[in-house]
This record gives C-alpha cells, structure tokens and sequence, in this order.
C-alpha cells in the first residue's frame, strides 16, 4: 500500500506541479504527517523533490523531473471504463483504482494533452441520477460485481411486485451490470434467457462454489437496447391498469415522460358513461408507481395490480390522517 501511495504522490506532483501537504494529504486520503513522511521517503530514494515555505508554498519536483513508472495494475486498467464516473466507481469498489489509473494516464501523457484533459475534466460532468431523486441502495452491489467478474454463480433472494408480488429464491448466473439513469440492473441468466434484475431488489445474496462459461455470443450492449426497447414499448408484466379523466389524461405526459405517456395513450379506451377513461400505464416499480400516479391526485383511480392498490390505499390513509376534517 505504501509504495502505491508513494507512487500515487509522485504522479501528483508530476501532473499538478506545486501541491501542499494538506492538498497532498485530501488527494491520497492520509494525514500531513503521513505526507511529511513519504516526502522524505522520496527524497531519500532519489526523486528530487524540494519544499517552499510560505503563503503559496508546497512541493514540487525539479524542472525536468518525469517518472516512466506509469505502468497500469489489472484493477486500475478494469477502472479506466468507468473514468469520467466516479460514484459508480466508487459504487463498484474501483474509486481508489480509477483515481490511481487517471494519475499514470497523465503522467503517460505530452503536455499539451494533459493540459487539455484538465481543461476537459474542469469543464465536462456527467451526473447520471434524475432530478429530486435519491440513488438505489445496493447494499449486494459488490457482491454482484465480484461474482460478475469471477463468472461465479449466486443465489439472490428477490423482491418483485409482479407478476406475483412478494420476495423469490432464483439462482443466477451474472452476465453484466447496467447504470441507467441512477438506477443498477444485474443482467443474469437463470432457467430461461437472460433477464434484467435491479439491484436494489436483491435482499439477500449467497455465492455459490460453482462457476460457469458465459453464453457464446452474449453482447450486453444489444441485449440492453432490446430491453429497452421492450419495456418502453410496454412489452413487460410491470403495468398497472388505471382509470383516468380527462384531466389525468391530459397530464399523463408530465407525470410519465413523453415515451410512457405515448404507450399509455395508445391503449387509452374511450370515456364510459361516467367520463372515465381506462389505459394500461408501464410503470418501473411499486414506489416508482405510486409516486408518479399520486401526482394525478383523483383523476386517476389504480384498477390492477392488487399490490400497487393496497400501497395506494395505505399511503392515501396515512396521508388523509395528516389532514384530518
């Protein structure tokens, strides 16, 4: 570990030029004395790097120092396809990794690339989560990802809300993790083709001994365009049948996004006697659906699945009991 760190402060330098104990110490995550130290251990080695005093002093390496110790580790060459992605790195378990890796980049890179990758990285963000909303907790994330890339088999207790509500025993053979918009999906085989899994659904998870050969041919890219393209075109058991007035019909695009109120719309029936509409809503899971259909206040009444009903009725309850008469 100390000579990674070693390292790690040495491409800092490199890369950044002048840095102070302390912006040293919140880089690598250790203390100012423990900067103290490996700035004497690098010194002692060799490497001439030198301390100015003062308001805006620090370290820094001598003019023309460069280090070619840039070779990468297995796991910070598995990181570099997260770069530009640090929270789902970090989610991973590869955020020392990445940071570790984007350090040996620069240094590997000619100065005026380095500069504009800074310039890159000062201007560009990527924030993949939705608006108001809080990411997933994936407390097996890890253990996803570790049997994922041993192509080691599991055993996953499941939470699902359909068909048939209620938690299930599967045996799952992992093909890959998809990050869609905040959201993890485990990819993973069981008796049938490959299907998606949140991650967020997966309560309990037990490794097994047994490990497995991927499907020949398996590309996760285009499985994932497929499953999207199903679930958007509503061709998935997670819907609910609701009915609507013309008011809730009307604010369907807002509340569902343009791509789901559109399949709604398209199995719209026409206004009963009573002026009531009756649509089938694709909806991603129980939580998912009663926040979005609450915004519809009563013009929108939730016929089918029985679940999303019961949670319906208990989170109107709980709330008319905050507003009594």
């Amino acid at each position: 570990m100390r000579a990674s760190r070693l390292l790690s402060l040495l491409l800092l330098l490199q890369n950044r030029g002048r840095m102070s104990a302390a912006q040293l110490a919140v880089e690598l995550g250790v203390t100012a004395r423990t900067v103290y130290r490996d700035v004497e251990a690098l010194s002692a080695a060799g490497v001439p790097v030198y301390a100015e005093h003062g308001p805006s002093g620090g370290y820094q390496l001598m003019d023309g120092y460069s280090t070619r110790l840039t070779g990468l580790t297995a796991g910070e060459a598995e990181s570099l396809f997260l770069t530009g992605m640090p929270q789902p790195a970090a989610e991973l378990g590869l955020g020392a990794h990445l940071a570790a890796a984007e350090l040996k980049l620069m240094a590997a890179l000619p100065t005026p690339y380095r500069e504009a990758s800074t310039r890159i990285r000062q201007r560009f963000h990527l924030d993949a989560p939705g608006w108001y909303r809080e990411p997933d907790v994936v407390p097996h994330l890890l253990a996803v990802a570790d049997a994922l890339w041993q192509d080691q088999a599991v055993e996953v207790r499941y939470r699902r809300w359909s068909p048939r509500p209620g938690e299930v025993t599967r045996r799952l053979q992992p093909l890959g993790l998809v990050l869609k918009a905040g959201v993890w999906y485990l990819i993973a085989s069981g008796h049938g083709r490959p299907r998606a899994y949140r991650v967020s659904g997966i309560t309990k998870l037990r490794p097994l001994p047994e490990r497995f050969a991927r499907p020949d041919g398996f590309d996760l890219v285009a499985f994932w365009q497929a499953h999207v393209q199903r679930y958007e075109e509503a061709d998935t058991d997670e819907v609910a049948t609701v009915r609507l007035t013309s008011i809730g019909v009307a604010a369907l695009r807002d509340v569902l996004g343009p791509k789901a109120a559109r399949l709604a719309l398209r199995t719209l029936t026409p206004a009963g006697a009573d002026g009531w509409h009756q649509a089938t809503i694709p909806l991603e899971n129980l939580t998912h659906a009663t926040a979005a259909l609450l915004r519809l206040g009563a013009d929108v009444q939730v016929l089918a699945p029985a679940q999303l009903v019961a949670h319906m009725t208990a989170t109107i309850q709980a709330m008319a009991r905050l507003y009594p008469a």
